[in-house]
């Protein structure tokens, strides 16, 4: 039982999981500063608060607070930025890139031979109609 579990956690995917978590986690943390500090700080000059965690309103002598959520819809755009702009243009062009260099592969025996069968069964179809 414990050799099924410590070769489950050597894994190559479940070290680069964890490793991928480790990471996400170190990044969050460095995107949540610059949220709450660089952004945090630019929209309170502009609009005179640069802490949206208390903002809300009162009714029936209960609080509705709003501005946490205005806070990490803010951080999430910001990291959803970041990896887009840090990971995904660059790995899309580096894909590109690759793609262009590399011919595509000549069609396997077994492709050839099921494009053979399609197209025998599009005939028959075609002349029993």
């Amino acid at each position: 039982m414990l050799k099924g579990f410590r070769d489950f956690i050597m894994r190559g995917n479940v070290v680069d999981l964890a490793v991928a978590v480790v990471i996400g986690a170190a990044f969050g943390a460095v995107v949540s500063a610059f949220a709450e500090d660089f952004i945090g700080g630019i929209i309170g000059a502009i609009g005179g608060s640069a802490d949206f965690g208390d903002a809300g309103v009162t009714v029936n002598g209960s609080r509705i607070v709003w501005g946490s959520t205005i806070t990490a819809l803010i951080q999430f755009l910001i990291v959803a930025a970041a990896i887009y702009f840090a990971i995904i243009v660059p790995m899309r062009t580096l894909a590109r890139r690759q793609g262009a260099e590399e011919e595509s592969p000549a069609p396997s025996d077994e492709t050839l031979l099921l494009t053979e069968i399609r197209d025998l069964l599009r005939e028959r179809r075609g002349t029993r109609d």
